[in-house]
């Protein structure tokens, strides 16, 4: 089983809020979640970025991948692999 840390798209239509989720790689975008570990808002100016960093490293240390967007996200906030 793949297990990726992904975004899961929420709001309204034009008006996206993101949960920053673990998920296995095979479920649906929106689907079935393993575990929510923050959140991401790209409509407030910053955006804001809410992470849960003990379980961020938990799942990096469990061998989670993190997407593109979500890496630089982790990035920003401090916490590396």
């Amino acid at each position: 089983m793949a297990v990726k840390i992904r975004l899961r798209r929420m709001g309204k239509k034009k008006s996206p809020f993101y949960r920053i989720i673990v998920a296995d790689s095979r479920d649906k975008r929106d689907g079935r979640c393993i575990e929510e570990i923050g959140t991401y808002d790209p409509n407030c100016e910053p955006s804001l970025v809410k992470i849960d960093e003990e379980a961020a490293k938990k799942w990096l240390g469990n061998g989670a991948q993190p997407t593109d967007v979500v890496a630089r996200l982790l990035k920003n906030a401090g916490i590396e692999k």
